[in-house]
């Protein structure tokens, strides 16, 4: 194994949890006001099914190769060339998300916070932190992500806290006023987040004790989907139905505290809760492409690849999209479909011809 590290069931959450959040707490409000309206809070739900199922398809392959990830298995289950190709598309798929994450990163905290910075240097100084930190390898990734996230679940909170006294109950009304075609509508681009809970088959090799695995994949998945919920719900209670026209409705949702002017400028607080959430889901993107390339060209340690890699990292962020209004448009429209192939339909395929191959040898 290429990895030596150990990590234990609580790291696994830890380094789950902001992997799915960090961009959706921002973001979904907006991305499912626009097809659920008052019944976005529902959205959420309809969604996490996509996360259990992610979850159960991962533990299911890895209960076949236990000491494998999802690239190296490609190769057991399908051959030695369509499993080349199949991790050869699943990295290029992981870079190019992840890339789109950087760039996400970059355009928030330029866009609302350093707009005379230079995009490049807030990309290239994020990237550079998430490499030192994957080339530590993945117990120094666990702890790093032991240390955040704490510093992340209570700026979450007390914004919400916070929010509380602004809140309007009757913009919630009326509840499945056409059904749940709405609600399920708005459930279709949260729902490929929870797939990307499939990059858990690049961290169970390396959990201490794989006893209640499953059980915590599902913890995982129940915490991201109550997080969620919450952070739409507040975002409809605060705008009611033009949630959908700000581009970052937690952020503007921010803005609306302040404490007999004595508290106020809270948004601050959402940039921290951003800056730690997008380092941990960069990092976990970026510890996946890494090992798995290593895995995928049969080199004897990832390390002499990370910076390599960084760098595509950082170019890639650059030339995937030339505004932040194309990025939207793309992670809209296009992004759904292209991830779902990736994190949906080929490990459900792997999965199926596993369990057909196991049933031919008994």
């Amino acid at each position: 194994m290429l990895e030596k590290g150990k990590i234990s069931a609580i790291q696994l959450i830890i380094l789950l949890y902001p992997t799915i959040t960090a961009t959706a707490i921002l973001v979904l409000p907006a991305t499912t006001g626009s097809f659920a309206k008052q019944d976005m809070w529902l959205s959420p739900i309809w969604a996490s099914t996509f996360g259990y199922l992610s979850i159960f398809i991962a533990y299911a392959l890895h209960k076949y190769y236990p000491q494998k990830t999802l690239i190296e298995y490609s190769e057991k289950i399908v051959g030695m060339i369509p499993g080349k190709l199949i991790g050869f598309g699943f990295l290029f798929f992981l870079l190019h998300t992840n890339g789109m994450n950087l760039r996400d990163y970059g355009e928030f905290v330029v866009g609302n916070f350093l707009q005379k910075t230079p995009i490049i240097v807030v990309v290239l100084s994020m990237a550079f932190v998430c490499a030192i930190t994957v080339y530590g390898g993945i117990e120094v990734l666990a702890r790093s992500s032991q240390f955040f996230f704490p510093v992340f679940v209570v700026l979450f909170l007390f914004i919400i806290v916070l929010l509380i006294p602004v809140l309007n109950p009757k913009n919630i009304l009326p509840v499945m006023g056409e059904g749940l075609t709405p609600s399920i509508k708005g459930a279709l681009i949260p729902s490929q987040w929870f797939n990307e809970f499939i990059l858990i088959s690049f961290l169970l090799p390396y959990l201490n004790k794989k006893k209640n695995a499953f059980k915590w994949g599902v913890l995982s998945v129940s915490l991201v989907m109550i997080t969620l919920v919450i952070t739409n719900l507040f975002s409809l209670l605060l705008f009611g139905d033009i949630t959908s026209y700000f581009t970052y409705p937690f952020m503007d949702a921010a803005r609306y505290i302040s404490i007999a002017d004595f508290l106020q400028h809270v948004e601050l607080i959402v940039m921290a809760l951003w800056v730690t959430g997008m380092f941990i889901k960069i990092s976990v993107f970026y510890y996946a492409i890494v090992l798995g390339t290593a895995q995928w060209l049969g080199l004897t340690s990832y390390r002499p690849i990370v910076f390599p890699i960084g760098f595509l990292l950082v170019v890639l962020s650059i030339w995937v999209t030339p505004n932040l209004q194309k990025l939207t448009e793309f992670s809209s429209t296009t992004w759904p479909v292209y991830a779902f192939v990736f994190q949906m339909f080929i490990p459900v395929s792997l999965l199926l011809i596993a369990m057909l191959r196991k049933k031919k040898s008994n």
